[in-house]
């Protein structure tokens, strides 16, 4: 294997990478409880993270009641009740399952500017323990898509406006029908506020973004793949099916 310097785990289906994943965070949040009253997790949306989060609602060793749970990205145009949203999707996979101490899910209908001032007062007012996250096919870490990911960024959390290649992307998931259902803006947790999680456990799966894993893992560190600034930090632990890293691969056998 090249050398990497980071923690690069390689599974041969996306199923099995999602539940490795999983017993490594039900891991890190049994060392937490164990010393802390609350832990602060901020979960991805999205179907790369269906395994992981499977794993999590079945253990019997988590102490949810100690969970206070953020989600990092939103749509904004869809109707309240849309099946599509991050809010729904969180509340299918994970709070429908478990009682977390506290939800948080963004809200795009309360008002953009007065959600931007109510989430950022949630995530500052304590650190992040774990963020659990994904890479985009066009390298995004939550919706900091290569036009707009800062990673000095200022804001804890902004409007964006979703690139192409990330709104093919949700149509590939299976998520939308069609491009032109998938809405244009989003809002989303900044690169830094994602840094500041203590643990992050990242976890891909298919090989529409085996390009964008060989981008993050061997590339510069850049915004052009945001989600290289994750080789910057010093407890990120990838989970990648091997159709994600199969780009990689093809170098090790080189």
């Amino acid at each position: 294997m090249l050398d990497f310097n980071q923690d690069i785990n390689i599974f041969s289906t996306k199923i099995t990478a999602g539940i490795a994943a999983g017993k490594a965070v039900e891991e890190r949040i049994m060392q937490l409880q164990k010393v802390k009253n609350v832990i602060r997790i901020i979960f991805a949306a999205a179907p790369s993270q269906d395994s992981m989060l499977d794993y999590l609602t079945n253990s019997k060793l988590i102490d949810w009641s100690k969970i206070i749970a953020f989600n990092m990205d939103e749509y904004i145009g869809l109707k309240p009740d849309a099946p599509e949203s991050f809010a729904a999707y969180l509340d299918n996979r994970l709070f429908s399952k478990v009682n977390v101490k506290n939800k948080n899910t963004i809200n795009v209908h309360n008002g953009i500017p007065q959600e931007i001032e109510r989430y950022t007062n949630l995530l500052n007012q304590a650190p992040i323990d774990i963020v659990c996250l994904g890479i985009g096919e066009n390298g995004h870490i939550a919706f900091n898509d290569p036009p707009v990911a800062d990673f000095n960024d200022p804001e804890v959390i902004k409007v964006v406006q979703l690139d192409d290649a990330c709104r093919i992307q949700q149509v590939n998931d299976g998520c939308f029908d069609s491009i032109a259902e998938v809405p244009q803006k989003a809002i989303t947790l900044t690169i830094p506020t994602l840094l500041k999680g203590e643990y992050l456990f990242c976890v891909v799966s298919g090989a529409k973004k085996s390009q964008a894993v060989k981008n993050a893992i061997i590339g510069p560190v850049s915004t052009s793949c945001p989600a290289s600034v994750l080789t910057m930090h010093p407890n990120c632990k990838y989970y990648f099916d091997q159709e994600a890293y199969k780009e990689i691969e093809k170098l090790e056998k080189a």
